[in-house]
Order: C-alpha cells, then structure tokens, then sequence
C-alpha cells in the first residue's frame, strides 16, 4: 500500500542517559508516533533507534530529515574526523561511538546533531518558556548534567559548553561524600545527579521528605551553576530541568540559594520577584529537547530544498 504524504514528516531524537526519544511528526508540536528506547549499550540503543525510523517511514511515508539532540560531550565540529562522535563520556562504552553516522548511512537523509540541552534551549527559546525573548539557558539535572544558552553557533566553538563538569564549593554537611564523577569525583555532576543522589542517601531525590539536609544541599550546588551560568552569560531566562528537578519542590530552594551566592550583585537578581522570574521550569515538560531537534530537523528540510 502506498502512503500519500501531503508534508514533509521529520524524525527526531533525544538521546540520554536513560532513555532516547524516538519521534517523527510535521512539526515541533505534531507527532504521529514516538517510542522509548532504554540507554544500553551503543549498538542495541542506536540499533532499536534506526528499526523505530525504518518502520514509522512505512507506515507514514518518508522521513525527510532527522534531528538528533544527545548526551555528551560530542564532538559537534564538522571539520573534525571524530565529527559527530562522543567524546570522553562517564558514560561507560559510549566513548567515541558516532552518534550520526549509523544514521546517514541507514537513513540517506539530512542528519542534524546537537546536545541534548542545546536541543532543548533551542526548543524552549522558539516554542517553550522563553518564547519573545532574546536569550535563554537551559539546564538538565539528571542521570548527568548539562547546560547550554541559546542562541548559540556551538559548531564555531572549540566544543560545546560543559557545566555539568564545574567544581562548585563543597556544603559542610556534604564533606564525607567523595563523589562519583570519574573524571573529577566532586565536580557539580558528581555531586548533584541523579546517580550521585541516590549513592548518597540510595534513593531518587523525590523520595526524600520536603524537610531533608539533602534538598538543600543539591538546591545549594544547583544554585552555584546557576549563579554562574547568571554571571557568565547573562540570558533573559534560565530554565532548570531534568529528573532531579521534576517533584516541583526544588525550583524554591534553588532560587533561593541563587539569591544568596549572587549576594545582591546583579540589579536585577537582587530579590524574589527577580529570581522567580528569571528561573523557571520547562514550559514543554520533558519535551523541550524533542520540539528544538524538530526545529533543527525543518531547518534542514528547508536548506535541502
């Protein structure tokens, strides 16, 4: 049977630590299927990925271009050999997989690739919680961390932006905690992720009473980033996302400890009304990554033609 198509469909990928998001649509907003395939190993994950994208194209005709945005580091510079591998990951086997390659080769399409977090303050600058702005950060605190500011030309850079990877102050009531990074033990990720959470108290962060030392310790170092990332970058907006962050009972305690490591020094992140307004929670909920590798995906369509 042959599937009449009246617009280009386009695939899109979020790939984490945990899972990858597997979705093809017409737009940012408008998908006609998606799937979620468990992070394992290298070639099951982006195996599973490529049999998802072959089945969807028969089953709603071709797919015209593929947005990727994924876990790094990678390597986004199209002049590199590497171009889009991972780099060094404390992901274990995923170092130096090409995560756009199987892709091209299988798929014969345009090929975008991003980070999972570019992707997503792509996503949420153009349809999300920082739509009329001109500047937005987005943070994920998960499985790992990561950040990225949009706009953005990361591929003009040396490599992209790592601020899971900042070595923050350590909390007094945190000095027992070697922490789990392999790299760096106690920098921000290896303090403050999902895995270094529950290596600590041996539960997600959720599960903890609202009372808890240990919320307050993690809004505490979430907050330097985000103090940091105010100081570095100065965007309009800072969005914070990610498991971590999901119960709702964090976004207060990082605003607060955002207040206290600025110490007034910035106008405008002098008080409540400031910092609520500057940090928020991701208008597109766990879909800020897929809606900006759908973007990515219809620029491409759109260069192609």
């Amino acid at each position: 049977m042959t599937v009449r198509q009246e617009r280009a469909l386009i695939g899109v990928i979020e790939g984490g630590g945990t899972r990858f998001v597997c979705a093809v649509g017409e737009s940012a907003a408008a998908f006609v299927e998606r799937t979620v395939v468990p992070t394992t190993d290298a070639a099951t994950t982006l195996g599973e990925c490529l049999q998802f994208f072959a089945a969807a194209a028969g089953r709603h005709g071709p797919i015209a271009a593929l947005g990727i945005g994924c876990f790094g580091p990678l390597q986004l510079r199209s002049d590199a050999a590497n171009f889009g591998c991972l780099l060094s990951t404390p992901k274990a086997g995923w170092s130096g997989v090409s995560v756009l390659a199987p892709f091209r080769a299988a798929l014969g399409i345009p090929v975008v690739l991003d980070t999972d977090v570019g992707a997503a303050a792509r996503g949420e600058l153009a349809v999300g919680a920082g739509r009329g702005l001109d500047s937005l950060a987005y943070v994920t605190v998960g499985t790992g961390i990561g950040g990225a500011v949009a706009p953005g030309d990361t591929a003009s850079r040396a490599m992209h932006a790592e601020m899971g990877h900042l070595i923050v102050r350590r909390d007094a009531r945190d000095a027992e905690f070697a922490g789990i990074c392999p790299f760096h033990g106690d920098c921000l990720e290896g303090l403050a992720s999902g895995p270094a959470i529950r290596a600590r108290w041996g539960v997600e962060l959720a599960a903890l009473p609202s009372d808890h030392p240990g919320r307050a310790i993690i809004a505490g170092y979430i907050g330097q980033l985000a103090a940091a990332i105010a100081l570095l970058h100065a965007p309009h907006r800072l969005i914070i996302g990610g498991g971590v962050m999901a119960d709702g009972l964090m976004l207060p305690l990082v605003r607060e400890s955002v207040l206290a490591w600025l110490g007034g020094y910035l106008p405008r992140l002098r008080d409540r009304d400031g910092i609520g307004s500057f940090i928020a929670a991701p208008a597109l909920g766990r879909d800020s990554a897929i809606a900006g590798a759908a973007l990515m995906a219809l620029d491409a369509v759109r260069l192609a033609r």
